[in-house]
């Protein structure tokens, strides 16, 4: 039964004109580039991205390009809403310290609350504590 599957297989193999591949895709340089600290691709940051492409022959720079402004608004965005979460993580840590505190609170009156030991049990109580 094995052989007119592989038979098949192999047809339907010489049949199809494009190839495909087993390997994992993956960018060309990627790996250098984060072992050298640099973008994953050379068109994330960089000189060649964010400086403009000319300027003026007196020395007045260019305007910005359309490119770049959108750039900068998607950064700014971005640290925007880090900035949001950062103070989100910080006001979640700050309710749960003081839950924490609010736990031990009531824990400690309600340990205030319970029948202390008198008469005899007190001394023995005592003398435990003592030896």
């Amino acid at each position: 039964m094995a052989a007119p599957v592989r038979t098949w297989c192999c047809s339907v193999w010489r049949l199809s004109r494009k190839q495909f591949s087993t390997t994992c895709p993956a960018p060309i340089g990627e790996k250098w580039r984060k072992e050298h600290g640099l973008a994953r691709t050379g068109t994330e940051y960089g000189p060649l991205t964010d400086l403009p492409d000319w300027s003026y022959a007196d020395g007045r720079p260019a305007p910005p390009m359309k490119g770049y402004l959108r750039r900068r608004q998607e950064n700014e965005v971005l640290a925007r809403r880090i900035v949001m979460l950062n103070e989100e993580v910080d006001r979640g840590i700050e309710t749960w310290k003081k839950k924490q505190e609010d736990d031990k609170m009531k824990e400690e009156h309600r340990k205030s609350l319970l029948l202390k030991p008198k008469g005899k049990a007190l001394m023995k109580k005592k003398s435990q504590t003592e030896t």
